[in-house]
């Protein structure tokens, strides 16, 4: 029985930090299309036709498009996962919660921002998991 409890634990103490190095590569590939959306339009989204680099939402843009390449990259995961993590708590009170229903984010189309909040959140905590560039640079 224990056996097979060790083998266990090392399954998993060897593929968490991958799995987290995937949640992080993952959600930062979507994030990353959120920014550039709204700064270089692509994928087009109508509603970004107009948008003012300087504006609010451009900032965001610029936000969301240099913290997801530096997501991707694993590099200072903590620090711009911790800010993204704000922006997306910004971006629901701001945006979303205003429509009502604060508690019910379904009825005011905020679930990826809560999400995203969550997850950047988790990501500022635990780092950027086995493949990025900063679990090389704590290696040295």
């Amino acid at each position: 029985m224990n056996t097979r409890l060790a083998l266990g634990q090392r399954f998993f103490d060897t593929w968490t930090p991958r799995a987290l190095a995937a949640l992080r590569l993952v959600t930062a590939y979507l994030y990353l299309q959120q920014g550039t959306a709204k700064l270089l339009h692509v994928p087009h989204l109508a509603v970004f036709d107009q948008l003012s680099v300087l504006s609010l939402i451009g900032v965001a843009g610029m936000l969301e498009t240099v913290g997801s390449l530096l997501l991707l990259l694993g590099l200072f995961t903590r620090p711009v996962a911790f800010i993204l993590s704000g922006e997306m708590a910004v971006a629901y009170f701001v945006v979303h919660a205003r429509l009502g229903h604060f508690f019910a984010p379904a009825l005011n189309h905020g679930e990826l921002a809560v999400l995203y909040c969550f997850i950047f959140l988790f990501l500022a905590t635990a780092g950027g998991g086995s493949w990025s560039i900063d679990a090389h640079r704590d290696l040295k």
